[in-house]
């Protein structure tokens, strides 16, 4: 199997890694969940994350001809359209993407979503695949904790988004609209039985307890053996019982708000206001005045 290179960017400020994945025999590469840094206080975006990726691609002297997503990311703010414009790549994402927009542009009243994702170069099936470079790229539809999240397979590695965590920290959660606890170990599964020595890079990790450094780098060997979770065997019942019971305790996201409604635009930011500033929405619940 070949080997795809793989340079990791962990942004500590949302706990996620970003990925440049490329052929190492054409340059040919590809920007996987990439951040956007925003200030959550201040509402202020910078680059820095971004510009981090470009500097490595430069430096390996690579051509970046996609920008994955694995799925409308609730806890970061996608870089995807900046990133676009500084190297002309396509912006792909998986095709359930129309449902998480039909479900969250009302919630945002975003009359300027489409509904069928063409605001995404690419909406990928599940089972399609794509060249990067020599490379084939295998596209898995993984739903559970969003209906839309996908993963990539590229030679030897699989970027599994959300789906799972290190060993020692899980899996996702899946209490999102349109998530399923059911679905997602149903979708584990599918990671599973790929064969044993296949990397697995995940999306994001917090620390798990009595672990002191981040990580994202494992195996399937690994998860099926040691995840805390779902590893030695999990029945499924089991499984979606421990899931729903720990999704009830959780709170919600510090960015779900600001990144929904990004996010399922292929990260493109609302236009400016007349007065030239560009707003989020912040939806208000609750008794009102």
């Amino acid at each position: 199997m070949t080997t795809v290179a793989i340079h990791a960017r962990f942004d500590q400020a949302t706990n996620t890694v970003s990925y440049l994945a490329w052929d190492p025999a054409t340059r040919q590469a590809a920007i996987l969940d990439p951040v956007l840094d925003y200030d959550h206080r201040t509402g202020a975006a910078g680059l820095v994350s971004a510009d981090a990726l470009l500097d490595v691609a430069a430096a390996e002297g690579l051509a970046i001809a996609w920008i994955l997503e694995t799925h409308a990311h609730a806890d970061h703010l996608s870089a995807a359209p900046y990133l676009k414009q500084k190297t002309g790549a396509r912006i792909g994402i998986g095709e359930h993407i129309r449902d998480v927009q039909r479900v969250f542009a009302p919630v945002f009243n975003l009359s300027g979503v489409s509904g069928d994702g063409s605001e995404f170069d690419q909406l990928f099936a599940d089972g399609e695949s794509f060249a990067l470079g020599d490379l084939r790229v295998d596209v898995l539809h993984t739903p559970g904790h969003t209906p839309a999240c996908v993963s990539y397979r590229i030679g030897d590695a699989v970027f599994v988004g959300d789906t799972l965590f290190m060993p020692d920290y899980g899996t996702a959660r899946a209490d999102f609209p349109g998530g399923d606890a059911r679905t997602l170990f149903r979708s584990i599964q599918k990671l599973l039985a790929l064969p044993d020595e296949t990397r697995l890079f995940m999306c994001h990790d917090y620390k798990a307890p009595g672990r002191d450094h981040y990580a994202w780098e494992t195996t399937v060997a690994e998860q099926r053996a040691r995840n805390v979770h779902i590893g030695g065997g999990t029945a499924e019942d089991a499984f979606v019982s421990m899931r729903e019971a720990r999704d009830a305790t959780l709170p919600a996201p510090a960015l779900l708000l600001p990144s929904l409604q990004v996010n399922i635009r292929a990260g493109r930011l609302p236009d400016p206001e007349p007065n030239g500033t560009r707003y989020l929405r912040i939806p208000l619940s609750g008794p009102m005045d």
